[in-house]
C-alpha cells in the first residue's frame, strides 16, 4: 500500500532545509515552494520531506542571485534540456559579471596607484566625409553594449547580402546627451565602398547608407577594455579644452581591434573628439 511522505511543521521544514521561516513564507508567496498542505482554521503551512530537495534547489539558486522568475522557469521545466538552458544562461552573466568587476578593481588600483601614468598621445586630424552603412537609434546607457553588438550583426548581415568589404573597422558616433542624460542617439557604423547601398530587406532592418560628416578631430588611441574608458575621455577631453576648440558635435569612436575572447586588454579604439577647424 503506497503510503504518502510525512509532512512536517514549516520550523521543521525551515530545520530540514536550512531556511529560515520568513524565506519558506516568502518562497511560498512568490510561487516557488508552495507548502503540501495547509491548515483551514490556523493557517499554518506544513511541508512534505519531498520537497527538500526542491528547497535545497532553490537555496543554490538563490545564492547564485538567480531572479525568482529564473528560478521559476527552472522548477517549471518540461525537461532537463531547457533548465539547463536557463542555468547555463544565469551562470554566463555571471561569468561576464565577475570578468567586468574583476576589470574594475585591476582600473581602480591603478587609479589610486602612487606611480603617475603616462601622458595620453593625441594627435589632430582632418577626417574626409565617409560613406557608410549605419544603425541609428535612442540608446539608454544600460542598454549600450547589448544594443551595438545587435547593430553591429545588422551591418555584417549587409555587407554580406552586397558582397561588399569593409573599407575599415566598425565604429559608432554618440551623441552629447547620451552622456548628459544617459541617453541620446547613437550611431552604429561600418565604411563602405563608395556607391554601395544596402539592399531592401537590410533597409527594412533599420541599415542606412549615408555620409559621416568630416571634420577636424582630436584623436587618441584607448588600449584595452571599457572598465578605465573614461579615464581615456578625460585626458583627451582635457587636451581639447587646453589646446583647442571643442565641438558639441557626437564623438566618434573607432573599434580597430575588438577584444579577444576573455582577454579585453587586447582592444583598441580611436576617440575621435570634434574640434573647430583652424583658420
Amino acid at each position: 500500500m503506497f503510503e504518502p511522505d510525512p509532512v512536517v511543521s514549516i520550523g521543521e521544514f525551515s530545520r530540514l532545509t536550512y531556511l529560515s521561516v520568513k524565506t519558506l513564507r516568502h518562497y511560498h508567496d512568490v510561487g516557488l515552494l508552495e507548502p503540501a498542505a495547509i491548515d483551514p482554521s490556523t493557517g499554518y503551512r506544513r511541508y512534505s520531506l519531498d520537497q527538500v530537495p526542491r528547497a535545497h534547489l532553490i537555496r543554490r539558486l538563490r545564492d547564485l542571485d538567480m531572479p525568482v522568475p529564473e528560478v521559476r522557469a527552472v522548477l517549471r521545466a518540461p525537461d532537463d534540456v531547457a533548465r539547463d538552458a536557463t542555468i547555463r544562461s544565469h551562470l554566463e552573466r555571471m561569468e561576464a559579471e565577475l570578468a567586468r568587476t574583476r576589470g574594475v578593481v585591476a582600473s581602480l588600483r591603478e587609479l589610486l596607484s602612487s606611480a603617475p601614468s603616462a601622458p595620453l598621445a593625441v594627435t589632430f586630424l582632418d577626417v574626409p566625409v565617409q560613406p557608410v552603412f549605419a544603425v541609428r537609434a535612442t540608446v539608454a546607457a544600460l542598454d549600450a553594449g547589448g544594443w551595438y553588438a545587435d547593430a553591429r550583426l545588422l551591418l555584417d548581415s549587409a555587407l554580406a547580402h552586397v558582397d561588399a568589404r569593409a573599407a575599415g573597422p566598425h565604429g559608432a558616433t554618440w551623441a552629447h546627451e547620451y552622456f548628459e542624460d544617459e541617453r541620446g542617439e547613437v550611431v552604429a557604423f561600418v565604411p563602405v565602398p563608395r556607391g554601395a547601398a544596402p539592399r531592401a530587406r537590410d533597409v527594412a532592418a533599420g541599415v542606412e547608407s549615408i555620409e559621416l560628416a568630416g571634420g577636424r578631430f582630436a584623436v587618441a588611441e584607448h588600449l584595452g577594455g571599457f572598465d578605465d574608458f573614461d579615464r581615456t575621455y578625460g585626458a583627451l577631453g582635457s587636451h581639447v579644452v587646453r589646446h583647442a576648440a571643442g565641438l558639441p558635435d557626437a564623438i566618434r569612436e573607432v573599434y580597430r581591434v575588438g577584444p579577444d575572447g576573455d582577454d579585453p586588454s587586447v582592444a583598441r579604439t580611436d576617440v575621435y573628439w570634434p574640434v573647430r577647424a583652424t583658420a
